[in-house]
């Protein structure tokens, strides 16, 4: 019987560096002889004569005896040459792969076990066919952000890691960090033991925390400038505008990513809110399946996800501080919004103090009005 073969591939660089590990360090013989046993070949190559050595090291350790014929484990670590690229294209390395693939197919010991890790493979190439019907492939992709709901499940990801560390997330906290981490899961375990470490005996993640330690994405910025509009905080708003423009952020680009769909949330909100007054604002799936149960007319003009249903994740954050708003209001805000938008596109007129202006006129809404009155 040919030894076992095991495959662990994926576009989450961290996840698959993990379970690759954790499955090496399972398998692998121990005892005296454990360091004789292990081959280890590092897939990590710069050029394509490159990647023909590494699959040569690799039949090599497949073909040596293990130390007085006992068990062993060879590891292609981190493979960078599967894919179709330069690199993964050429002639060398593809000739080095197939190599592979022929002492593959003639069987290797039953004594020997193989491990191949990879962030990329070429699913269409026989090597990677062969290994779908011989081997064992476990597949960690990253967390589709642009597919629906993929906030709920990077937050389930980060509680769940979080927890393994003693750590419990505020529920603002969770949602900005879920933001600025992003997806990938060894940048969502540097950042989570940052935050074991900086915080000591406390074990509560606050939101002053996150913004503290957690580097501000682009994601994380549109998240942060929405979150300071909707508490009326234009500090905070305009401190985060000027940090963008003063990184080179297109001022057309941060007003119709941030602002805009910002006081278009808003908008909608007050005028659904205003209509149902017992929508629950208390979970964001809660709220969401309480918009799908709408009518089809009172729903029809609220933002989609790709499967028809209402996309209630920035509704939701809006639903939350929706009382410190009226309709009337927002339609100003929106026609607000719009004139601003215009100024950025046709005048000459300084982005900075257009953002500012905007910022200003939608978090000061409250205060004209008690000057008015």
């Amino acid at each position: 019987m040919p030894g076992a073969v095991h495959v662990v591939i994926g576009t989450d660089d961290g996840r698959v560096s993990e379970e690759a590990l954790a499955l090496f360090n399972e398998l692998k013989p121990g005892g005296d002889a454990a360091e004789f046993a292990n081959d280890v070949v590092e897939g990590v190559v710069a050029n394509a004569d490159e990647a023909y050595k590494a699959c040569a090291r690799t039949i090599e350790a497949l073909q040596t005896i293990g130390f007085f014929g006992a068990d062993k484990i060879v590891w292609l670590k981190a493979a960078n040459f599967l894919a179709d690229d330069r690199t993964g294209g050429s002639e060398r390395a593809k000739q080095g792969v197939e190599d592979l693939l022929e002492v593959l197919k003639a069987g290797i010991s039953e004594e020997v076990t193989l491990i191949v890790s990879a962030s990329a493979i070429d699913k269409r190439r026989g090597f990677y066919k062969w290994l779908q019907k011989n081997a064992e492939v476990a597949t960690f992709d990253k967390i589709d952000v642009s597919k629906d709901g993929w906030e709920d499940e990077v937050a389930l990801l980060v509680t769940t890691r979080a927890k393994e560390l003693g750590l419990a997330f505020a529920h603002e906290a969770l949602d900005l960090f879920v933001q600025m981490a992003g997806e990938e899961t060894r940048q969502i375990g540097n950042e989570l033991e940052k935050l074991h470490l900086y915080l000591g005996e406390r074990r509560t993640v606050e939101l002053e925390d996150v913004r503290l330690l957690v580097p501000l994405s682009r994601k994380g910025v549109v998240f942060e400038i929405s979150r300071a509009l909707e508490r009326r905080d234009a500090e905070r708003a305009i401190e985060l505008v000027d940090a963008q423009l003063e990184k080179g952020e297109n001022a057309i680009g941060l007003i119709r990513a941030a602002i805009i769909p910002t006081v278009r949330n808003l908008f909608m909100v007050r005028v659904l809110m205003d209509a149902h007054p017992g929508l629950p604002t208390a979970s964001g799936p809660g709220f969401t399946a309480a918009l799908n149960r709408l009518p089809e007319g009172e729903r029809a003009w609220l933002p989609r996800t790709k499967t028809g249903k209402v996309n209630g994740w920035g509704l939701f954050f809006a639903a939350r501080k929706a009382s410190q708003f009226t309709t009337s209001e927002m339609r100003e805000a929106m026609e607000s919004a719009l004139q601003a938008d215009k100024s950025l596109v046709t005048t000459a007129l300084d982005p900075r103090m257009v953002l500012h202006r905007l910022v200003a006129e939608l978090c000061m809404g409250a205060k004209k009005r008690r000057k008015s009155a």
